[in-house]
């Protein structure tokens, strides 16, 4: 009584294990057949297909590897392009922060300037015309 439900169980788990493998794998590295008919096939024939996939279309570790080295497919798939686009936007702020700062100094530096030699100017009274006291 034990063996058989151990044996169910042993059954049950390789079939949801090769049946889930099946359908998280990239359907472009399953060896043999597709991936749709390797589903077909593991449910047909749950132990035997499981036991299929597991040893003939299960992709390779190389295979697997490769996918993983594959460059990204579009720029915002790259993690170095989004850190890079991120740190130039940062460094476009921070110059562009800078040049307001200059330019606000570089008037009020003129402003300072146009009063400054402003009061040179008006130091006569203002009621005496001829610029003399």
């Amino acid at each position: 009584m034990l063996l058989r439900v151990a044996l169910a169980v042993a059954v049950l788990v390789i079939f949801v294990y090769g049946l889930v493998d099946v359908i998280r794998t990239d359907g472009r590295l399953t060896r043999g057949i597709s991936k749709p008919a390797w589903i077909v096939v593991m449910i047909v024939l749950p132990v035997v297909g499981a036991i299929l996939w597991l040893l003939i279309g299960r992709p390779r570790a190389s295979s697997a590897r490769q996918q993983s080295q594959r460059p990204p497919a579009a720029p915002d798939d790259d993690p170095d392009f989004l850190r890079n686009l991120e740190a130039r936007r940062r460094h476009q702020a921070e110059e562009e922060r800078l040049k307001k700062l200059k330019e606000d100094l570089d008037a009020k530096a003129k402003d300072d300037d146009a009063k400054g030699s402003g009061r040179d100017k008006h130091e006569t009274d203002e009621h005496d015309t001829d610029g003399l006291k």
